[in-house]
């Protein structure tokens, strides 16, 4: 289906600047892919963005224009999900002194995924497709879906650490919760890297697929468990209902985040820099 032509009466659905997305009316499954414009990871056009397809989303559904039962997020980037947040941007902001802009940004984030982590009120089931890094961000932004479906060798880390910062958009909050919160600490104070299959038998990704079989897995995942959408559905609902995640707690990480930011020194700022520039090498290289 071309999502173009499904018209409100404002503007068209799904037309953001940096998501593709695609309806599947076989398996009644939105497909949406990233293509940030500049480096992957989450610039404020692109969290822009991802607030406009949540609302179209939201749309499609409450009028029956597209009865969405499954909603998968992957990446066009080649080799990687997401690099998390704007780096260069925080770097900017921590220099300004500009606490606000820091919690906005965070907001923003903590938003967009606690509204997924709801399945955007409606029964839809949210599957996460990995092929490549998923990495601060990146990796808090998958832990918001229901399913994780990776490819193997794909990586997945919280290297906060590494300039004196920790991820604070969601990761300690949806960690805690699935894996206890010693577990999350030794996570995230680890800075370390871990591989797709690592991440299964901790229960983080649900499946594996081979190299370059990750649609194809996420098609076969939706197949097989069609007839339990409504199980699942329910389920996904009663764990939130046992272990709630309010957003008010998100965005109480997100002031502790900002605060600690803005205490980074300049070796810190420096070192952030340096990450920015090997991302930008990285689109030199896609490019």
């Amino acid at each position: 289906m071309t999502l173009q032509q499904t018209i409100t009466p404002e503007r068209a659905l799904f037309a953001q600047a940096q998501l593709d997305s695609r309806f599947d009316p076989a398996l009644d499954t939105l497909w949406t892919h990233m293509r940030p414009h500049a480096r992957p990871s989450f610039n404020p056009g692109l969290l822009a963005d991802f607030v406009q397809w949540q609302d179209d989303i939201d749309v499609a559904m409450t009028s029956g224009a597209m009865p969405i039962r499954y909603l998968v997020l992957g990446s066009h980037f080649p080799g990687v999900f997401s690099l998390g947040g704007d780096l260069d941007l925080f770097a900017k902001l921590i220099r300004a002194g500009d606490r606000a802009a820091l919690i906005r940004y965070g907001h923003a984030c903590v938003r967009i995924l606690h509204r997924n982590m709801c399945g955007l009120g409606h029964p839809i089931v949210t599957i996460g497709l990995v092929q490549g890094d998923a990495l601060g961000g990146g990796f808090e932004a998958l832990l918001s879906f229901n399913v994780v479906i990776a490819e193997r060798g794909a990586t997945f880390g919280l290297p906060e650490t590494l300039f004196g910062l920790f991820p604070g958009m969601g990761a300690h909050c949806f960690l805690s919760r699935r894996l206890g919160a010693a577990r999350a600490e030794q996570m995230i104070l680890s800075g370390r890297t871990y591989r797709a299959e690592e991440l299964y038998d901790m229960g983080l990704v649900h499946a594996l697929a081979d190299t370059g079989g990750g649609p194809r897995m996420v098609e076969d995942y939706i197949r097989a468990n069609r007839r339990r959408h409504g199980a699942h559905c329910a389920i996904y609902e009663a764990s939130r209902a046992v272990n709630p995640l309010p957003l008010a707690e998100l965005e109480s990480v997100v002031a502790l985040w900002a605060d600690a930011a803005l205490r980074l020194g300049e070796g810190d700022l420096k070192l952030m820099r340096r990450l920015v520039a090997a991302q930008e090498r990285l689109l030199e290289k896609a490019r």
